[in-house]
């Protein structure tokens, strides 16, 4: 296990001790374990299989690539966050190859996959999924980018080269406070602030007006 694993490992145990780390959505410096799938880093979970296979076909569909060259892909632009081992990685691409997503060529002992017209099929049909999980390790990303200058005492990136705005970064840890407070709310007020977060939940994805 790799620097990052075991850092991130720290940084949630500092935050189940009362610790800080100053992040970007306030508290354990990663706006809560939980804040990347819903269920929670902290509970141990990680991508299943079908999850990674959904990625590498991803990666496959920008170009054809050798299994260490997708697994070094992912490390890359999580920021080190998410780096599959071999042993998850070689039987996953086995796997798209034996059910047609994926073709293989073979240069001396290595094989290079590519993406099949089946597999680019079910990429299509899948993209919402993908997106999230795109969406979601690009945001574990640039939380790890925001631990490594904290602890390094660099600055931090400024919104237009990349970083967060001071605004989105307190609106976060208000939204998530806010929240907190209200998790013992009546059945009547759990429905008023779910049609708050549902209205302000379509303008986010709807994106900025033209």
């Amino acid at each position: 296990m790799g620097f990052t694993h075991h850092f991130f490992r720290y940084a949630i145990g500092r935050h189940h001790r009362g610790g800080s780390l100053g992040g970007p959505d306030g508290g354990d410096g990663f706006g809560g374990p939980g804040d990347f799938d819903g269920e929670g880093w902290r509970r141990g979970r990680k991508f299943s299989a079908e999850d990674l296979q959904l990625l590498l076909l991803a990666l496959l569909e920008e170009k054809p690539s050798h299994g260490y060259e997708l697994i070094k892909a992912l490390e890359t632009r999580t920021s080190g966050f998410y780096k599959p081992s071999p042993g998850m990685v070689y039987p996953a691409l086995t796997y798209l190859e034996e059910v047609g997503h994926a073709t293989v060529d073979t240069e001396g002992n290595k094989k290079r996959y590519q993406l099949s017209d089946a597999g680019r099929t079910y990429l299509a049909a899948n993209k919402d999924r993908l997106d999230l999980m795109l969406g979601r390790l690009r945001h574990a990303a640039r939380k790890m980018d925001w631990i490594r200058r904290a602890m390094a005492g660099e600055p931090q990136v400024e919104p237009e080269q990349g970083g967060w705005a001071p605004e989105f970064v307190q609106a976060r840890v208000a939204l998530k406070r806010a929240l907190a407070l209200r998790s013992d709310a009546s059945p009547d007020e759990q429905r008023r602030i779910a049609d708050i977060l549902a209205r302000a939940t379509a303008e986010i994805e709807a994106g900025p007006e033209d």
